[in-house]
C-alpha cells in the first residue's frame, strides 16, 4: 500500500500540482465525466442526477469513464455543487436544461438556522464510492491515476440557495450579501462548513486533491469579492490544506480576482478561457502553479487548429510555478469524445515531438 501511494505522488498531475517538473504537462477536463460521452447516458438512463451522485456504483462508473476513454492524467469525482445540501433534507432537484432548483429558498436567518451542519454520516456513499475509486484508479497509468475531489464554494452555492435556482444577475444574492450582511455571513459560514465537510470525508476514503469550483464569483466586484466572498472561501480551503493535498480553486469571468482567488488559500489558480494565462500566471503569482486554459469550443474546430492552440497554451504553462492543462471552463455536452481523446494524446506527447 506504501509503494503505491509513493507512486502516485509521483504522477504527473499531482506533481505539477505540487510545483515540481513531471514528465509531460499533465492534463483533466472540468466535467469530462458526463454528458459527452454515451456511456454515460447508458448507465444514467431513467435516474436522476441526484440519484445518481448519491449511488455509490454510478458514482465509481461515471467517474472511471473519461479516465479509460481519454487516459487524461486525474478523475475528478463524479458529484454536484449542490449535492451535499440533499442528504441535509432541503428541498432540492436538479432539473434537466435548468440546473438545481430550490423549493424553498433562504431569505432570513431562521431559513440559515433551520438548515443542518453537515457529518461524515451522512455521506456514506460518498466515502464508498471514493474508495472503489481510489482502488481502480491505482491500476491505471504509470503511476495509478490520482482522484480529484470536488466541492462548490460558498458564494455560488449560496446564489443558488438565495436565488431559488440559476441567475444571471444575482440580484436577490447582491440585496442579501449587501443589504443584510448578518444573514450572509451566517449563510455562508454554514455553506463553508458544509463545503469543508463533503472535501474532508473524500480526502479520507482517498482522494489526492480538491477543486473548490467557485463558478459564479465572477459576478462579484474584487472589492466586493474580498469582503463578502473571499473569507469564506478560505475556511474552506484552510481546511483541506490541513490534510495536506494540493488545492485547485476555480471560477469563471474571474481575471480581476484570480490574485485573491489565490490568497484564499489555493495552491492551483483555474484560469477560464477569456483570460490570456501568461496574465493567469502573473496574477496568480510566482508561488502558485495554474490550471486551464483551452476555450471549450476550440474542440469543434479542425484538430489542427485545436492543437496548435493547445501548443500555445503549454508553452505558455512554462512560466507558472506548476501547470495542469485543461479546458478554461467544463466540457459542452455536444463534444465529439475523439476530439477530446485526440486533445489529450497530444498534450501528453507535445514535449516529445517538439
Amino acid at each position: 500500500m506504501t509503494s503505491d501511494v509513493t507512486s502516485l505522488q509521483s504522477s504527473p498531475f499531482l506533481t505539477a500540482a505540487r510545483g515540481g517538473t513531471p514528465s509531460h504537462t499533465p492534463v483533466w477536463f472540468m466535467r469530462q465525466a458526463g454528458r459527452a460521452l454515451p456511456e454515460y447516458h447508458k448507465a444514467r438512463e431513467g435516474v436522476a442526477m441526484l440519484d445518481a451522485c448519491m449511488n455509490a456504483d454510478l458514482i465509481t462508473e461515471i467517474t472511471l469513464q473519461p479516465v479509460r476513454r481519454y487516459g487524461v492524467d486525474a478523475a475528478i469525482f463524479f458529484s454536484d455543487i449542490v449535492l451535499p445540501l440533499k442528504p441535509l433534507g432541503l428541498d432540492l432537484e436538479i432539473k434537466p436544461g435548468v440546473g438545481p432548483v430550490f423549493g424553498s429558498p433562504v431569505r432570513t436567518l431562521e431559513d440559515v438556522e433551520a438548515i443542518p451542519d453537515l457529518t461524515p454520516e451522512h455521506l456514506p456513499f460518498i466515502t464508498q464510492a471514493v474508495q472503489n475509486l481510489t482502488a481502480e484508479l491505482a491500476s491505471i497509468g504509470a503511476h495509478g491515476t490520482p482522484l480529484i475531489g470536488f466541492a462548490g464554494a460558498p458564494f455560488t452555492v449560496a446564489s443558488y440557495l438565495v436565488e431559488g435556482g440559476p441567475s444571471k444577475e444575482y440580484a436577490k444574492t447582491k440585496a442579501l450579501m449587501f443589504g443584510a450582511p448578518d444573514i450572509w455571513d451566517a449563510l455562508m459560514r454554514k455553506i463553508a462548513g458544509i463545503s469543508a465537510t463533503f472535501l474532508e470525508v473524500q480526502v479520507a476514503a482517498g482522494a489526492s486533491a480538491v477543486q473548490l469550483f467557485d463558478s459564479w464569483a465572477g459576478a462579484v466586484h474584487p472589492r466586493d469579492y474580498e469582503r463578502f466572498v473571499m473569507p469564506y472561501s478560505r475556511l474552506v480551503l484552510e481546511r483541506a490544506g490541513a490534510l495536506g493535498v494540493p488545492r485547485i480553486h476555480f471560477g469563471v469571468n474571474s481575471a480581476s480576482l484570480l490574485t485573491l482567488m489565490g490568497e484564499a488559500g489555493a495552491d492551483i489558480v483555474g484560469v477560464d478561457w477569456r483570460t490570456p494565462l501568461e496574465f493567469g500566471i502573473a496574477a496568480a503569482g510566482p508561488d502558485r502553479g495554474v490550471q486551464g486554459n483551452l476555450d471549450p469550443a476550440l474542440v469543434f474546430a479542425p484538430t489542427e487548429v485545436m492543437t496548435a492552440r493547445a501548443a500555445e497554451i503549454i508553452e505558455a504553462g512554462r512560466a507558472a510555478k506548476g501547470h495542469i492543462f485543461n479546458l478554461g471552463h467544463g466540457v459542452i455536452p455536444s463534444t465529439n469524445p475523439d476530439q477530446l481523446k485526440a486533445l489529450t494524446d497530444f498534450v501528453h506527447s507535445y514535449e516529445i515531438v517538439q
